[in-house]
């Protein structure tokens, strides 16, 4: 079915002059308006404006110029009609068998501006329209909605003499139902966020796929990576691909290292799980305290520096086996150290803001959404609740300490001393049970009395697992409140002497 008739219309003006060539020689009449139209003519091409083929001016400055009965029923029309052949003879109106067009850039345009009227002007209304048109009449119409396609539509042209086959007609039906998806879902999102509207009635998800991934948690399951954005925050410059279970545990390091200080901190995460964390300010001094947290689990890990990472650092990091190293980016001299593992993944997370969106995990039909939990811990966050105050620098550790426990898998206990961990008990259905790993990880790396508070992600239902902590030498304990045996605990904190402060908020972590 040749082509004989295109209607171009793109926001998105690069490559237009080899399609214009293919079309030319194809013969092709092309009709167009507006910046296209002058763009058109400016590279010295024939072209019908849009106005002049409808015999109807562009109004409303410029809100009005495709919506017209000639376009659509040009492109909508279905071939082997009798009846829409009819129609189309009674109005004088022709076919249009190629729609070449793309959208004002509503994304670009949340990013520049957050002028409310320049938002609603960048919201296309006539391009989604022609563009679903052509899409829904695939059979008979060439849908074309990014300049990336351009090359395979002259290569269609060339093969059959100025026409295209019907599976490829197909293909870019479904990419162009995609592109008007994913376009709406922008604008849903924007009108969501700025009324405030976190559980709408009904949801659209939009998402650019970043890779398609080797497998997933494993070799038997098929994985990729979307972003919101049109490119992630995080960007690979060593190493090979990134495996599904390497991105859930950068993911979660990143989450707990833009928690800590300003350039501050270092995370070592295994199965999503930290096992050793530190803020200590030298930061070679940092890595090293929180690899001694953990050192068995460490291997094969991932580590998260809330910092530039340096020669000095980088030798260091280089003596253990590391899944991805992650930074706020990399000095020269790290950067020669570390091109000797060529198979160990760097990541630069500079530009990494961490996540103020919602939080979704889906399980087949259905999807379970909430907000993030992202509070910041300020000392009027808690209560102190037991005879023995803290000190100011107790105070630190363990706000520390239970600011790292929220980002363990519950049921989370984290031991902690001088702003860095020395034991974690993760992920165990008894809280009693945690308890005693994070001791055991201690005794076993580290065995320090000194300074030691324990902070757990929720209250404790009986004394058992404080009267643990506590026999262990812990002399501070931070937990959120709500037991009906709170009393209990805070008479046993009295009798040993122990520091005993209440969270108002809990924080478990599934």
């Amino acid at each position: 079915m040749k082509i004989k008739t295109a209607l171009i219309s793109v926001s998105d003006k690069k490559n237009l002059k080899p399609l214009l060539n293919a079309l030319k020689k194809n013969k092709v009449k092309i009709i167009s308006s507006g910046g296209t139209f002058k763009k058109i003519k400016k590279l010295k091409f024939n072209c019908i404006e849009v106005s002049d083929f409808t015999n109807s001016p562009e109004i409303l400055e410029g809100r009005v110029k495709t919506l017209h009965p000639k376009i659509h029923s040009g492109i909508l029309n279905k071939r082997d009609s009798k009846l829409h052949l009819k129609d189309l003879r009674i109005n004088n109106f022709e076919n249009i068998d190629l729609v070449i067009v793309n959208f004002y850039p509503f994304e670009d345009t949340l990013k520049r501006t957050t002028d409310h009227r320049k938002i609603i002007e960048n919201i296309d209304i006539g391009g989604p329209t022609m563009v679903r048109s052509a899409a829904k009449n695939y059979k008979d119409v060439t849908v074309i909605t990014s300049s990336d396609q351009y090359n395979e539509l002259i290569n269609e042209l060339n093969k059959y003499k100025g026409s295209t086959s019907l599976n490829f007609r197909e293909r870019l039906s479904r990419i162009a139902f995609t592109e008007t998806a994913y376009y709406d879902s922008l604008i849903s999102d924007y009108f969501n966020k700025i009324t405030n509207t976190n559980f709408p009635k009904k949801i659209v998800m939009h998402g650019n796929l970043i890779e398609t991934l080797r497998y997933g948690e494993n070799p038997h399951q098929r994985s990729a990576v979307y972003s919101r954005k049109p490119e992630m925050d995080i960007k690979q410059i060593q190493g090979k691909q990134l495996s599904y279970n390497n991105y859930n545990d950068i993911f979660a390091a990143l989450t707990i290292s833009k928690s800590l200080p300003k350039n501050t901190g270092t995370v070592i995460v295994k199965h999503a799980n930290p096992c050793g964390v530190s803020i200590k300010k030298d930061n070679l001094e940092s890595y090293k305290f929180a690899l001694a947290c953990d050192p068995v689990s460490a291997f094969g890990g991932i580590v998260s520096c809330n910092f530039k990472i340096t020669k000095q650092l980088a030798l260091e990091l280089s003596k253990l086996f590391l899944e991805v190293v992650i930074a706020n980016n990399f000095d020269a001299g790290a950067l020669k150290i570390f091109k000797k593992k060529k198979n160990l993944r760097l990541i630069d997370a500079s530009n990494y803001l961490g996540s103020k969106n919602l939080k979704y995990l889906s399980t087949r039909n259905e999807i379970l959404i909430q907000s993030e939990d992202l509070k910041k811990f300020v000392t009027r966050d808690f209560n102190i609740v037991s005879k023995r105050k803290p000190s100011s620098m107790e105070m630190k550790n363990l706000i520390f300490a239970f600011n790292v426990c929220r980002y363990v898998k519950s049921n989370a206990i984290v031991l902690a001393t001088n702003g860095t961990t020395v034991g974690i008990g993760s992920g165990q259905p008894s809280r009693l049970d945690s308890c005693q790993i994070a001791i055991d990880k201690m005794k076993k790396f580290q065995n320090t009395r000194k300074n030691l508070v324990a902070a757990s992600d929720a209250f404790f239902p009986f004394i058992d697992g404080i009267e643990k902590l506590v026999q262990s030498g812990v002399q501070a304990i931070i937990q959120p409140s709500g037991s009906i045996r709170d009393k209990e605990i805070i008479n046993y904190a009295n009798e040993t002497n122990t520091t005993l402060v209440f969270s108002k908020t809990r924080h478990f972590r599934h």
